[in-house]
């Protein structure tokens, strides 16, 4: 047999296994983060202003910070310990069992696929609205829609390292262009071009409230937690670069802690421009504040700043939401709960390159639907769901691996009070969907009752159990 025939058999009988490539450090970790989560700031959470006033919106505000800072440090202690891609997803593996974790990484896909939608709905209203104030009205968003998937998704197919290195830079520059606006309304001059004591005079409805500054009472204040989730849905996603890290340790950890402080500070400084500049009854159904704040505020500078910068946000979000819904869909395949077939990784760029271009069509169509509101409780209510079973893990995670029997990168502080209050927290902001969007919450739920059920009685079948445990661990605690 010739050399060559030799190697060509060698190759046959044992192909080589492509993995993610691990280029990824702390600030594409932060870029990943905050890069999905920032366009919340520039538009969405304002819905809550409507639901609860100015300020049950503020309320909303630091208590769902407070439910995403127990998720932050709850997620940053297992995947680091578990540096799989997938994040939540892998971790559901190991600790619970196939079926809550197939549901886990459909929770993923869906949050971050519907977030990508509304993303780029955003930017074709941008699009259009700039149209109208440059003197183009009539200009069709939907052509820009389709080109911004289409660049993101080129642009993630190609690289990990390049998409997430542009996601810090235009992420960086929306997140600086919140703090000039705030140096540019003049802070310490009260009145002069923020109007607080008269945009926060709030009279309550007689029926419902008599508190000042909360027109529909405490309960306006509990619906209000719904849209308060968009000031910093999406910053679990930090987890889906656990596998393309150089240090899961050191990386993960420092990416999510420090992007979640910094979107406390954009959450805070965003609610302070936006209520003193517009009425709480406008800026409840605004499409971009900041842009409209920057409008009010009688600077041309600002005006174009904030418009650039929310067009950046939007296309931060989407890059970053295009890169977690397909590590997470990649990892199902590859772990056999989903067809063997999206698991392949390009052999040049080290991609999931099959599961990158598979959900484009997916972001397409929602995104051509223009239902903004109904896109955005989507995502919101698939990433409660897996908040919700983050508290449950992270107990199952310790009890079945005690500190001191496995190395962990970070151990959260405080167990188990992170995870009570997180519990805590999800239910009651489940209970605040309800009231707003009842219906579309139950047919979320039998949307997912129904995959489990095809997963139970198809797809189980062509899983293996045994090769999905890829960590080097002692047998779990009781076992």
């Amino acid at each position: 047999m010739s050399d060559v025939a030799l190697d060509q058999a060698t190759t046959t009988a044992t192909p080589t296994v492509i993995n993610l490539r691990k280029v990824l450090g702390p600030a594409h970790v932060w870029a990943l983060g905050v890069g999905i989560v920032l366009v919340g700031e520039f538009m969405g959470w304002n819905f809550s202003v409507a639901k609860g006033g100015a300020y049950g919106s503020l309320v909303a505000c630091w208590v769902v910070g407070l439910l995403y800072t127990c998720v932050a440090m709850i997620d940053s202690e297992i995947t680091s310990t578990v540096a799989a891609a997938g994040g939540q997803y892998a971790q559901a593996k190991h600790t619970t069992g196939p079926l809550m974790a197939f549901n886990v990484g459909l929770y993923l896909v869906m949050a971050y696929t519907m977030l990508e939608a509304a993303d780029v709905l955003v930017i074709g209203d941008l699009v259009k609205m700039g149209a109208e104030e440059l003197g183009r009205p009539g200009v069709d968003p939907h052509p820009f829609v389709f080109f911004m998937v289409a660049a993101l998704a080129f642009l993630n197919y190609r690289g990990v390292f390049m998409a997430l290195s542009v996601n810090f830079l235009i992420t960086a520059i929306a997140f600086v262009s919140i703090i000039v606006l705030w140096i540019g309304v003049h802070p310490f001059s009260p009145g002069e071009i923020t109007q607080h004591a008269e945009m926060l005079a709030i009279q309550p409805l007689p029926e419902l409230s008599n508190v000042p500054g909360l027109p529909y009472g405490w309960m306006g204040v509990l619906a209000s937690f719904q849209f308060g989730i968009w000031y910093y849905l999406g910053i679990e996603g930090t987890c889906q670069a656990a596998e393309e890290v150089r240090s899961a340790g050191r990386s993960l950890p420092l990416g999510t802690m420090t992007g979640m402080i910094t979107l406390l500070i954009a959450a805070a400084l965003t609610w302070w421009i936006c209520a003193g500049m517009l009425p709480w009854d406008y800026l409840g159904q605004a499409l971009a504040p900041l842009y409209d704040a920057s409008k009010m505020s009688g600077s041309t500078f600002l005006h174009v700043l904030l418009w650039v910068a929310t067009v950046f946000s939007a296309t931060a979000s989407a890059n970053g939401c295009i890169n977690d819904a397909s590590r997470a869909w990649f990892s199902m395949g590859r772990d056999r709960y989903l067809p063997q077939w999206f698991s392949a990784v390009h052999p040049k760029y080290r991609t999931p390159y099959r599961s990158i271009l598979f959900l484009i069509p997916i972001a397409v169509a929602f995104g051509f639907t223009g239902l903004l509101a109904q896109t955005i409780t989507f995502s919101i209510l698939s990433g409660l769901l897996g908040y919700t079973f983050m508290p449950i893990n992270v107990m199952k995670f310790r009890r079945k691996w005690p500190l001191g029997s496995i190395k962990r990168g970070y151990v959260h502080p405080g167990h188990p009070i992170p995870a009570i209050v997180l519990f805590i927290l999800c239910v009651a902001t489940l209970f605040a969907v309800f009231l707003g969007f009842g219906a579309q919450l139950l047919a979320m739920m039998m949307f997912y009752i129904l995959a489990s059920i095809w997963f139970a009685f198809h797809r189980y079948k062509y899983v293996r159990r045994g090769d999905q445990f890829t960590m080097s661990w002692p047998r779990p605690l009781g076992y």
